[in-house]
């Protein structure tokens, strides 16, 4: 099947006609799909994550870069001999790491947050993050 044909066999399904007793052809009315006003999506998504305690970065991906970074580290501050066995990693504790980075992540964009409404916006900049990490301090910890 071509795709053209393909095309037209599904357009053809959704506008089905329907006969009635007198054998003439009509279309039943489609249903409009369900539009939601603007920021309810949002919210339920928003109240999802938080009754939800499982992770949001994909672990792969994660812990890819996180031997990547570890490697470049070896790197700059060893020998070449040293790069070249690389790092072994326990699962747990790259899921540590992990964790710990979700959790600063997490309070991080709630204080970006607190400094865009302080800004009367409500949404977050690039300077809210910066203003955040600056407020801060160096160590930017949890507590």
């Amino acid at each position: 099947m071509s795709l053209r044909q393909h095309i037209q066999q599904e357009f053809m399904s959704e506008y089905r006609p329907v006969y009635n007793d007198a054998h003439t052809v009509y279309y039943p009315p489609q249903e409009k799909k369900r539009r939601y006003k603007p920021g309810t999506v949002a919210l339920r998504e928003i109240r999802k994550y938080q009754r939800s305690t499982d992770l949001l970065i994909s672990k792969l991906p994660f812990a890819r870069v996180v031997r990547e970074v570890a490697d470049e580290f070896i790197e700059a501050n060893y020998d070449s001999s040293a790069s070249a066995v690389g790092l072994r990693w326990q699962s747990s504790a790259i899921l540590a790491l992990q964790e710990a980075t979700e959790a600063y992540l997490v309070h991080l964009f709630e204080d970006a947050n607190l400094c865009a409404i302080h800004a009367k916006r409500v949404t977050i900049m690039q300077r809210d993050i910066q203003l955040a990490r600056r407020i801060r301090g160096v160590w930017g910890g949890i507590g």
